[in-house]
């Protein structure tokens, strides 16, 4: 057994995809059909595919925001719904009310708490992303970087058990998106969260995940998955880190066949 492999089995299972199926109108093809995997406490799984075989689609069926049409979620035993406060999400681009500080849109994702905990825990949370200093300021004034922390910022101030990521450096240069990548490992590293991650990024994948579940068709299917059991950090230009890169972009290339 892999280091990789008995840290999973000493982990109890936090999420479960049972056979899960999603069509969005009785017409239209399925854009993802019968899948199924776990994922452990604590454990970084990446979802890559190309474009249409429905890796957004199973992100946000697993936040609680779209229901599958099939088969069944659900997180530390218990069914998902709808939208769950012990699930955070980041998507694409940080979505921030842009009337609002960073300090207030963290406080969206804290309804119902007393003023005095929610500062507390907003506090917490800047110092954890590195923006302590930035609690009064707009979005308009955040790079695109300290932006997508912020959003990240959002996602976690409720100290959730699992964190969804839709390619949430995307849309950023290589230098940030890798100073971010690090950063995110550091604050799993410190907490207790599980992620799951959706990228078209490889070097992505393979720099965060415990395993890279790789998705194809339309409608799309497991096809597969691979363990990286490498330590953090990761060196990216060692031969290690490059044939699983390429194994994975073998993979993916299977669809044309």
């Amino acid at each position: 057994m892999s280091t990789l492999e008995a840290r999973r089995a000493a982990k109890e299972s936090l999420l479960q995809v049972d056979g899960v199926t999603k069509g969005f109108a009785a017409d239209a093809p399925l854009a993802l059909a019968e899948t199924s995997f776990t994922v452990a406490a604590h454990e970084i799984v990446a979802l890559v595919g190309t474009s249409g075989c429905g890796k957004s689609t199973l992100l946000r069926m697993i936040a609680g925001l779209d229901a599958p049409s099939a088969g069944e979620i659900r997180l530390g035993g218990h069914r998902v719904a709808g939208p769950d406060p012990e699930i955070g999400m980041v998507f694409q681009e940080p979505r921030l009310m842009p009337w609002l500080t960073v300090r207030e849109n963290l406080r969206l994702a804290l309804p119902g708490q007393g003023r005095q905990a929610q500062d507390e825990r907003i506090a917490a949370t800047l110092r954890q992303v590195g923006l302590a200093d930035f609690g009064e300021a707009l979005p308009r004034a955040l790079s695109g970087g300290m932006a997508q922390r912020v959003a990240i910022a959002r996602a976690l101030v409720r100290s959730p058990r699992l964190l969804l990521l839709d390619e949430p450096f995307s849309a950023l240069d290589s230098f940030t998106r890798a100073k971010l990548q690090r950063h995110l490992l550091e604050l799993w590293q410190e907490a207790n969260f599980t992620m799951v991650l959706v990228t078209h990024d490889l070097e992505e994948a393979l720099a965060l995940a415990d395993r890279v579940l790789i998705l194809r068709g339309q409608p799309g299917r497991l096809y597969g998955q691979l363990p990286v059991d490498l330590p953090h950090p990761r060196r990216r230009s060692s031969p290690v880190f490059q044939e699983l890169k390429e194994e994975l972009a073998r993979a993916l290339d299977l669809e044309a066949d």
